[in-house]
């Protein structure tokens, strides 16, 4: 996770219409830190199993 010694390398994963809104995501054994592609600032940290609980429930089918 640690690139260089400078921290996690994140890796763009989700943008959404043409404003540039993207989300970065650096994963480890340990620990997912996410931020805003353009405020490269404070990550938010979860655990594994809470950004795939996450991701689960994004890629559910709510419109039925």
């Amino acid at each position: 996770m640690e690139c260089c010694g400078h921290g996690p390398s994140h890796r763009m994963r989700a943008c959404v219409g043409q404003g540039g809104d993207c989300v970065e995501v650096a994963t480890g054994p340990s620990a997912v830190h996410v931020r805003d592609s353009k405020n490269t600032g404070p990550n938010l940290t979860v655990t594994p199993g809470t950004w795939a609980a996450f991701l689960g429930f994004a890629r559910q089918d709510r419109h039925g």
